[in-house]
């Protein structure tokens, strides 16, 4: 009997010993509450989860509860009441280790009774469920972003389809009514307006992510040396600028315009962080991050711009937030919050990332990290003040379904000397191309009900026959129908861009025969 007992006994042991191993490798401690003393008997886990190196000598509802947040202990004391008539427990909270953790754990049990069915105790086990909460909360947020994205999206396409139009009619009026003070005066300050109402969509589509960036070979320290005149007088005579930009680095693949954008934004944000004056230094470098490294990329050679100011800083809340569009610290009229999320979505769009370090008092740092060309650099053009006028009376068919984008658009293109032929869709085009129209280029907008602009395209050089083709977009979305060597010109656009595309798309080598009518 004795050898039974024990034999019996060491199996129990066993049994619990099994028991307490996978309940720690399930990341769970266990408990036990007695209704009748009111003691908690628990697992080594059950005591670390709560913050204790070591197993507590006594434990009880009440002081689970100091545990808890005041406001939440009268809902988790109710639920040990009501687990006496209901034979289950089961709630999720939040608490303070005893370490002085923060985390978030599940208690579940149930009831156990006696042979009279009386309830004696109850039973469960107590799970951290920290890390399920974070990643819950990020899904969450990246849900959110998501969906803010496609609506800020869709905002900006519409928003640039109602630019073009201004835009390309006041540059007329400014061209017909050159001697005319009074006049360019006013034109002037609604072009300027216009062109800040552009950049707002940019940042708009940057952050969605869906901007048409037209990535090219950049010497980013060429670039930085260029707007380093336009950056001082952003800052003002209160803030020292200290540019390090060295010779010799390998060209960024990046859209220049959006990166000269993000860099202007970078500035303005350090001199609104220095408000008594500072000190900004940029600096230019190239990196080669290994499959392993610390800013989430992947392996290769990189470009990194490094900004840091000396101004006030970010609290870790502030921080954690920083990239949220929309989120501003600055007073209500003195930011759009779009800053910095222009700027991530620019470097998460270009291959890179945008990474930020900050603490009150000491100022903060901002790393864009861009990913290196293989391509050669382009030469610099200069820029035109006037548009370039026609060589020659070149015939344009010009596709886009929004009847005041495509009247202003001819009417800049009949301005400089060419001829226009207006379709309101795809399919209206190419049923005249077919019925015999000859044209010396096509221009065309690529959202458009039925057929975009990048389908046409397709089924025009599918039968064999092409021309020059641009692409004018206010949203391109990511553009992966669009052939890469479709040059493309971003809505709202100012005559004189759209002049030189033209001319230039008119007067380089041809490689496919003049389009005609398709079969």
């Amino acid at each position: 009997m004795e050898a039974a007992v024990a034999a019996r006994t060491s199996e129990l042991a066993a049994a619990r010993t099994n028991l307490e191993f996978a309940l720690s490798a399930a990341d769970m401690g266990s408990w036990e509450l007695d209704l009748s003393t009111g003691s908690i008997r628990r697992s080594a886990r059950h005591d670390e989860i709560f913050g204790y190196a070591d197993l507590q000598a006594d434990w009880s509802i009440a002081r689970m509860l100091t545990h808890v947040p005041v406001e939440e202990r009268a809902r988790i004391a109710q639920a040990f009441e009501t687990a006496r008539s209901s034979g289950h427990f089961d709630i999720e909270c939040e608490i303070r280790g005893a370490d002085g953790s923060q985390r978030w754990i599940t208690k579940k049990g149930r009831m156990r009774c006696d042979d009279a069915g009386n309830p004696v105790a109850l039973m469960g086990v107590v799970t951290d469920v920290t890390t399920r909460r974070e990643a819950d909360a990020q899904l969450a947020q990246a849900q959110k972003m998501d969906a803010i994205g496609q609506l800020t999206g869709g905002v900006a396409h519409d928003f640039n389809n109602l630019l073009t139009p201004i835009v390309g009619s006041l540059d007329l009026v400014r061209r017909r009514h050159k001697d005319d003070e009074r006049t360019q005066r006013m034109v002037g300050n609604a072009l300027q307006a216009a062109e800040r109402a552009a950049t707002l969509t940019q940042r708009l589509l940057a952050f969605a992510r869906r901007q048409a960036l037209q990535p090219k070979a950049v010497n980013v320290s060429t670039l930085i040396d260029g707007i380093a005149d336009l950056i001082r007088r952003s800052l003002g005579p209160t803030v020292k600028v200290i540019l390090e930009l060295p010779d010799g680095l390998p060209p960024a693949r990046v859209d220049p315009n959006q990166l000269e954008l993000a860099l202007l934004n970078l500035a303005i944000n350090a001199r609104d962080a220095m408000p008594g004056g500072g000190q900004l230094r940029m600096t230019v470098a190239s990196d080669t991050l290994g499959e392993r490294n610390s800013v989430g990329l992947e392996a290769g050679r990189y470009v990194r711009i490094l900004a840091n100011d000396t101004g006030i800083g970010m609290d870790k809340a502030t921080l954690a937030r920083a990239t949220e569009p929309f989120f501003s610290t600055k007073g209500v009229g003195k930011g759009t919050g779009l800053g910095l999320s222009m700027i991530h979505g620019l470097a998460a769009q270009s291959g890179g990332t945008l990474t930020l370090s900050s603490e009150l008092g000491r100022g903060t740092s901002v790393e864009l990290w861009i990913p290196i060309s293989t391509d050669e650099l382009e030469p610099v053009a200069n820029q035109r003040s006037e548009p370039v006028p026609a060589r020659r009376a070149a015939k344009i068919l010009l596709v886009d379904d929004e009847e005041i984008v495509r009247s202003a658009t001819a009417d800049m293109l009949r301005d400089v000397g060419y001829r226009v032929v207006e379709a309101a869709s795809g399919s209206e085009a190419l049923s005249a191309l077919r019925g015999g129209l000859e044209v010396d280029l096509l221009i065309t907008d690529y959202l458009m009900p039925g057929m975009t602009g990048a389908a046409m395209i397709g089924e025009l050089r599918g039968a064999g026959q092409g021309l020059p083709v641009l692409l004018i977009t206010g949203y391109a979305a990511t553009g992966e129908d669009v052939p890469m060597d479709v040059p493309r010109l971003a809505k709202p656009f100012r005559q004189v861009d759209l002049a030189a595309r033209v001319d230039e798309l008119l007067h380089v080598p041809p490689v496919l025969k003049r389009l005609r009518a398709v079969d």
